[in-house]
């Protein structure tokens, strides 16, 4: 929809060349949510590309500071509603940072296969997202059939198949049942025929790969530059994942089990296999996992006063009982000690991580989040110079924008 004309050149001279304003979104189905684009055109090649960060402003990060460290995670979830659990996780990791705590070896384990699967879940949104954009809408219901499988196992863990709200301080609501353990390992021997169906459906489409490749390139030096993260970092030949580099959890027992997937082509091709492959390493982790959970407590001792008692412990013993209502009364709950930390995880997009200072009391003075969409919503602009209309969706699917992460 042309908004604006902007003459270039002299009104009087014989030739006239004109520059269009066009506004791409947040009404256009391939910004999906509510980004806009504001791009200038010269026939229909872009210009020039600014991104908007929309219409989204909840105040995420304000509510960080008046919402206590269990309350919050419901606010993480929605941040990236794409792979909620891999939020949870880092906002607890940084918060247990922050109070010194270091959780249960069985919680670690469980975290990992959980946030994996989310990972999985993620990177088959993005992918099948984007073919449904480029014309290629089997592989998008390939890909939710198995994302349906996914929601059945958080479903049967948390009680809820969007939010789980799974994580808490010190561990987790609860520990899973056999019946989860069944449709983890159900789910591990059905989902790989599906992935290579999703990979026969794209890789040998004609459409899908000339929309793709050489499309959107990013450097290596760019990557670097603008601070990218995850598999768009990774597609451009950026070698760094912090489950490698900076283990935590289970990650580092479980180093043998998966490798750093890297490409060098930068483009959205590249990014599209990065996403594919980086699933097959999430499923052998989970794989390597799921059979070697150590047995004892999912959550860290009473004795340490900062997770919630479960309702035996609250009901039937007066530590239990305690415990609770001092978590639970507002002038009560946690004593941090005043400091400032920073916490990351490897979230399916890449460095999610959360920035909080502590003044002593129940929840943070301040919660900054550092979320890797932001990031490469800068940049975007650099992607699409030069690039046509058309071309918009194939960089924006690729790029996997979630806009509540966008949200200041």
């Amino acid at each position: 929809m042309p908004v604006d004309v902007l003459p270039i050149a002299d009104e009087a001279g014989a030739d006239q060349e004109f520059l269009y304003t066009l506004n791409f979104g947040p009404q256009h189905p391939a910004t999906h949510t509510t980004l806009r684009l504001v791009l200038t055109l010269d026939g229909e090649t872009i210009v020039k590309a600014v991104p908007d960060i929309g219409y989204l402003h909840s105040g995420f990060e304000k509510l960080g500071e008046d919402l206590d460290f269990n309350q919050y995670v419901t606010v993480v979830d929605r941040m990236n509603y794409i792979s909620p659990f891999a939020n949870e996780v880092s906002w607890h990791h940084t918060v247990e940072k922050l109070l010194g705590i270091e959780v249960t070896p069985r919680c670690k384990y469980l975290r990992v296969i959980l946030a994996e699967l989310a990972r999985i879940n993620d990177h088959l949104l993005c992918v099948g997202a984007a073919a449904l954009d480029l014309g290629a809408l089997t592989a998008f219901l390939y890909a939710f059939n198995e994302r349906e499988k996914i929601y059945n196992i958080f479903e049967a863990a948390s009680g809820q198949r969007f939010h789980p709200g799974f994580s808490r301080v010190g561990g987790l609501m609860n520990d899973i049942t056999d019946d989860v353990a069944r449709l983890i390992r159900d789910f591990l021997a059905t989902f790989p025929k599906a992935h290579a169906d999703v990979v026969r459906l794209l890789n040998r489409n004609r459409i899908f790969v000339d929309r793709t490749k050489g499309i959107g390139v990013l450097s290596k030096a760019d990557a670097i530059s603008f601070s990218c993260s995850g598999p768009v970092a990774r597609a451009s030949g950026v070698v760094r994942d912090l489950r490698k580099d900076e283990p935590y959890l289970a990650y580092p027992e479980l180093q043998s089990a998966f490798k750093v997937v890297c490409s060098t082509g930068g483009d959205c091709y590249a990014r599209y296999h990065v996403r594919m492959e980086e699933i097959v390493e999430s499923v052998n982790i989970i794989k390597a996992a799921v059979e070697n959970i150590p047995s004892g407590p999912v959550n860290v001792a009473l004795n340490d006063k900062v997770t919630i008692p479960d309702k035996t412990a609250t009901y039937r013993s007066i530590e239990g009982l305690i415990q609770h209502f001092e978590l639970f009364m507002w002038n009560r709950q946690w004593a941090p000690p005043v400091n400032e930390v920073y916490g990351a995880t490897e979230t399916a997009n890449g460095e999610l991580g959360f920035y909080l200072v502590s003044d002593g009391g129940p929840r943070a003075w301040r919660a900054r989040t550092r979320p890797p969409s932001f990031i490469h919503f800068a940049a975007f602009p650099s992607m699409m110079e030069g690039h046509q209309i058309s071309d918009v969706p194939a960089v924006l699917g690729s790029l996997n924008i979630i806009a509540a992460e966008l949200d200041r």
